[in-house]
């Protein structure tokens, strides 16, 4: 006699097969509890939205809710944080107000992480005043911000290099008693890090050490890039011993930031050592694993070991051929790079500037005239162009001699906003004046040719905001923040 199967047993196994990313066999799990008279009840359905946001889209995760609808089962709470968060993680501002109306449109009372979802999407989408805004109708509405609400507001603060206010409001969490727990230390210490406050970091890590709390792989990981990233490679590499003391395991996001820096400082025996045991402890490796494999096969000169895994990478993105172009470029083998560049350009929709800079870097240096029309020719076909492109051909082009050259590229990426480091305008203008070119001379050092600015890429404009066609107004009004 057969046991009939449960609905419990069948979201327990749905949830496995979500959290392994496979969905489609979820689905068919689903179907044949159905087939076998076992109904989906609101959780299966929340776990295949929650699956769908996350692994595919908010889209698909959306037409699940009309699938709950023809079973006679109404979303919940739940239901909508879910596809507001999905809509969070692509920046898609409008479709997480859409959801947040439907919300209260179908009688249900937004909880707390409805609105944590919502000020999170807001923050990524470049609309802090509007999330403080949340955040107030969020205690209009009687319910007390979490744990996790700080964090966001900690978390964006620290994005949008406030870190001074970040720690502020740290400190007022402390004073009012308010349970501080190891996410916004972790938070907190990372956004210090990135801000230079690296004295600032090491102290509130080591206020962490004597709270009691114990830090977790997270915490040191973070340590130790926030000394690599402050080349403080030796104190970083200090913090890879209290990680392994700790017990806690490494992931392969340390592995790889490791090997990076031992790259850097030129221990390659020891990064080849981390390299085998990351191959031994992580199983199978990602994308960002065989970057670094190949990067490190690269700078060893084993060109050939470094082709050969690049079959083993499941997805191709821009820093995959950034670092086979550069590999490439080391050992003067420009062609092949320029030929690699062109023949992957059409299996992925990422970025070509990083590798073509690349080339031109390299070429540029090489101080050849043949080289150099090389170079000529690739800053032609290049779509997007920064003051990094710039600076390499001006460099070269002064290097040969051609200054009439290098003060028409000048001027064209003067009219673009690019900015050049002062280095290359000075350079510029000595051969001008050198070789008597003494209008062109003037014309470079009048005010309105000037370029203002430090050396960086093309000129930006402060916060990326939301998307133009978002009605703003519609944000602020307190009768759709809380009804």
């Amino acid at each position: 006699m057969t046991r009939r199967v449960s609905t419990r047993l069948m979201n327990i196994c749905v949830a496995s097969l979500c959290r392994a990313r496979r969905v489609d066999a979820a689905e068919r799990v689903v179907a044949d509890g159905i087939r076998l008279g076992c109904l989906p009840d609101v959780v299966t359905y929340n776990t295949l939205v929650a699956a769908y946001c996350r692994l595919v889209g908010v889209d698909a995760a959306y037409s699940v809710l009309h699938r709950m609808r023809e079973a006679g089962l109404h979303p919940n709470v739940v239901t909508y944080n879910s596809l507001i968060a999905g809509s969070a993680r692509g920046r898609r501002l409008p479709l997480s107000l859409d959801l947040f109306e439907e919300l209260l449109r179908v009688g249900l009372s937004p909880d707390v992480w409805t609105y944590n979802n919502l000020m999170h999407c807001l923050f990524r989408s470049g609309c802090p005043d509007h999330a403080l805004r949340v955040l107030m109708s969020m205690e209009s509405a009687n319910l007390a911000p979490s744990s996790a609400t700080y964090n966001i507001l900690i978390n964006d603060l620290c994005k949008r290099g406030a870190a001074r206010d970040a720690l502020r409001l740290f400190r007022y969490l402390e004073r009012v008693g308010f349970p501080r727990d190891l996410v916004t230390f972790n938070t907190l210490i990372d956004g210090l890090f990135k801000s230079g406050r690296f004295g600032t970091a090491r102290r509130l890590f080591w206020e962490l050490l004597g709270s009691g709390r114990a830090p977790n792989v997270v915490t040191y990981t973070t340590m130790m890039k926030g000394c690599f990233r402050s080349r403080r490679f030796e104190e970083g590499l200090t913090m890879l011993g209290e990680i392994r003391r700790a017990g806690c395991r490494f992931d392969a996001f340390a592995y790889c930031n490791v090997i990076s820096v031992l790259i850097k400082m030129g221990k390659m025996e020891a990064a080849s050592d981390f390299v085998e045991e990351m191959i031994a402890q992580c199983g199978v490796l990602d994308r960002v694993c065989r970057n670094t494999q190949i990067n490190l096969c690269f700078k060893l000169g084993k060109m050939d070991d470094g082709l050969d895994l690049l079959n083993q990478v499941d997805e191709i993105d821009g820093y995959t051929v950034s670092i086979l172009v550069d590999g490439l470029c080391r050992n003067n083998r420009f062609l092949g790079a320029y030929n690699l560049l062109k023949s992957m350009a059409t299996t992925g929709t990422w970025s070509n500037l990083v590798p073509y800079n690349c080339i031109i870097g390299a070429l540029c240096k090489q101080g050849k005239v043949e080289s150099m029309n090389f170079a000529m020719m690739l800053f032609s076909e290049m779509e997007r162009t920064d003051s990094f492109t710039y600076a390499s051909l001006l460099h070269g082009l002064c290097k040969l001699g051609r200054f009439l050259e290098a003060f028409r590229i000048m001027m064209a990426g003067v009219r673009k906003g690019v900015r050049l480091p002062t280095s290359v305008q000075r350079a510029v203008l000595t051969g001008l004046r050198l070789s008597r070119h003494k209008l062109h001379a003037r014309k470079l050092s009048a005010p309105s040719s000037q370029v203002p600015g430090k050396a960086g890429s093309e000129s930006r404009s402060g916060l990326a905001w939301a998307d133009p066609n978002l009605d703003r107004d519609r944000i602020g009004d307190p009768a759709v923040l809380r009804d």
